[in-house]
């Protein structure tokens, strides 16, 4: 790890030397071979970063830096199990939930891989029997809806894969999510539910969280005003760590399915945590999901900094964040299936690296996490791009899409999709000069308000479908994004001490006002 003082002069170097760099138009138009040169692939992804500011020069030193940051080390450390995790004294081993059976790896003196693959053949067994009706509900009828209680990272992963996988779930279940303590959101998910064909997921790994059990609470209540007490074990299963808590609940220990405190939340949609995406798509197709993330995992593990696609975009990352200055990220899905996706990696990155202190618990002196946000295009295209591509501050963008469509395309709409994707980068990087407008016959009172300045840099990663195995690839791709800024940085990317005390003021402000 550099200490803030040092690491804040390799910036400054490296901005000293690169930037401002050539023009977009500039280097694309000088190097013919920039974008087969600049895309790079992993697994079934490409990913283009031909539109970027990179050079061979620019690579050179942001690997230098990533090299003196100690990258290598920390990555081993990680995939080997050590408590890089300090603050909590813990491993992060994400990456252990989507090991192969064969593959071995003891961990504080624990097997992890026989105990996770435990928790997933329960997991299987559980989820055959409900989608093939085996599992019957206490007054005998099947499961026709799964509600899955939980927030954060326990929410965010399994309603954004759900929809991402809508081709493969299951049509006889019909799968709801609850996260907010906003009465609302359970009200609609139990909208035209039959209690005696709902089965619920509680999702929390220590089942003290107040907005999921609050949620859970009212949920058991509106269960049993039908059904009574004793159909709660029939109709709740739980994925927690605190048997003590779920039997209190009335949830059979039996029922419950646990992970690991190595399993961060918004790391967790491959664990058990991804209940409901199994129960959604089936147990085979969530093994497809769970080796696209483990493909990911090998390159990022065993692939040189300069052809490793998760380390490169987090190397551009840091250029983006720490040398050019830009403080937000766009990630533009052109998916309707990805639609959560933004909003899954908003959670991601901004909890992971929205740090202030260095893991020796030092203050930073430069920036870290971005803001990330995003909506899938074309929609983005008609409400935000405009300040993409005309604003004051620049928004470097992440544009995801994919060759063939998730539906029948009679009418050959994923053309027209593709080709926005791929005209909004082109867009973004050459943007359209003064002598360009008025050659198009732009009256020259109008020529400023129709010039685009361009030079906005853009990744684009393509692939041929989006299936189980893509979506785990792309998940991975970010986590291991995200790891590689945190360890340039000097941070802590697995713990999130800044949720915490909002939490702990609500509860004296709670009882108060039911008092009052």
């Amino acid at each position: 790890m550099l200490d803030p003082e040092t690491l804040s002069s390799e910036f400054d170097q490296i901005r000293e030397d690169h930037f401002p760099p050539p023009s977009l138009r500039e280097l694309l138009s000088d190097e013919p071979d920039r974008q087969s040169k600049f895309t790079k692939s992993v697994g079934d992804l490409r990913v283009d970063l031909s539109k970027t500011h990179l050079t061979e020069g620019l690579l050179d030193d942001l690997v230098s830096l990533a090299e003196d940051a100690g990258f290598a080390d920390r990555r081993d450390a990680m995939f080997a199990g050590r408590h890089i995790n300090v603050t909590e004294d813990r491993a992060v081993l994400h990456t252990a939930l989507r090991l192969p059976e064969s593959a071995e790896l003891e961990v504080d003196g624990s097997d992890v891989v026989a105990e996770v693959h435990d928790v997933l053949s329960r997991a299987g067994a559980f989820t055959e029997r409900v989608r093939s009706g085996d599992w019957l509900g206490a007054s005998g009828k099947r499961i026709r809806r799964v509600v899955s209680i939980g927030i954060g990272g326990s929410d965010l992963g399994p309603v954004m894969a759900v929809k991402a996988l809508r081709r493969w779930v299951t049509p006889d279940i019909d799968f709801r999510f609850v996260s907010n303590v906003d009465p609302v959101d359970l009200h609609m998910a139990l909208a035209g539910a039959e209690p005696a064909e709902t089965l619920f997921i509680v999702v929390s790994k220590t089942f003290t969280t107040l907005e999921t059990i609050t949620n859970a609470t009212v949920a058991r209540e509106w269960l049993t005003s039908e059904l009574g007490d004793d159909a709660v074990e029939k109709h709740f299963v739980a994925v927690s760590t605190n048997s003590e808590a779920v039997e209190a609940f009335g949830i059979d220990p039996a029922n419950m399915f646990g992970f690991w405190d190595w399993v961060g939340g918004r790391y967790s949609v491959d664990s058990a945590v991804g209940l409901s995406v199994m129960l959604a798509v089936g147990r085979q197709k969530f093994s497809e999901f769970l080796s696209g993330f483990h493909m990911v995992d090998e390159h990022f593990r065993t692939t040189e900094l300069r052809e490793n696609v998760p380390a490169l975009l987090g190397l551009i990352g840091l250029w983006h964040r720490n040398v050019c200055g830009y403080p937000t990220v766009a990630v533009i899905p052109y998916a309707q299936d990805l639609a959560r996706f933004p909003a899954y990696l908003q959670q991601l990155d901004m909890e992971s690296d929205g740090k202030a202190v260095n893991l020796a618990g030092e203050l930073l002196t430069y920036e870290t996490g971005p803001i990330l946000w995003g909506e899938p295009g074309t929609n983005g295209q008609h409400a935000f791009f405009q300040l993409l591509h005309q604003g004051t501050t620049i928004v470097p963008v992440e544009l995801i899409g994919f060759d063939q469509p998730g539906c029948d395309d009679p009418a050959d709409q994923q053309s027209l999709l593709v080709a926005n994707l791929m005209a909004q980068a082109e867009a973004l990087a050459y943007g359209k000069t003064p002598e360009e407008v008025r050659d198009s016959g732009v009256a020259e009172d109008l020529v400023s308000a129709r010039t685009f300045g361009g030079n906005r840099p853009t990744v684009t990663t393509m692939a041929d479908e989006l299936t189980p195995s893509v979506l785990g690839q792309l998940i991975a791709v970010h986590e291991h994004r995200v790891f590689t800024q945190g360890t340039v940085w000097g941070i802590n990317s697995y713990d999130q001490w800044g949720v915490e005390l909002g939490k702990a003021l609500a509860g004296p402000i709670v009882e108060k006002l039911r008092g009052s």
